[in-house]
């Protein structure tokens, strides 16, 4: 459970990162940290972590949104809604599992 716990937030921070990026863009890190409140070591990850995933590109004055980013957000969210509709299916089976025991 820490494991997810962890992925989730660091996933939580990306978001708010990539985020502000697409809204403020170009942004430099020490004002990603500031606007977003989050350290700038972590945002320097996050960033690292974003264009690793085509999702921001690096500039002169600071981290823009990829060219093709609304396509690549609608991908996500459409991966996102597949999960939470495996999660559902996964939870409405635990009491069929359990009443069967």
């Amino acid at each position: 459970m820490e494991r997810l716990r962890d992925q989730v937030e660091k996933e939580s921070r990306d978001l708010s990162i990539l985020g502000t990026v697409i809204d403020a863009g170009p942004i430099g890190i020490v004002r990603l940290a500031e606007e977003t409140e989050i350290p700038e070591h972590k945002v320097r990850y996050s960033l690292r972590m974003l264009e690793d995933d085509g999702l921001v590109e690096p500039t002169p004055q600071g981290a823009v949104p990829a060219d093709d980013i609304e396509e690549r957000v609608a991908d996500i969210n459409a991966g996102l809604d597949r999960l939470i509709e495996r999660l559902e299916e996964l939870e409405s089976a635990i009491p069929a599992a359990e009443a069967a025991e």
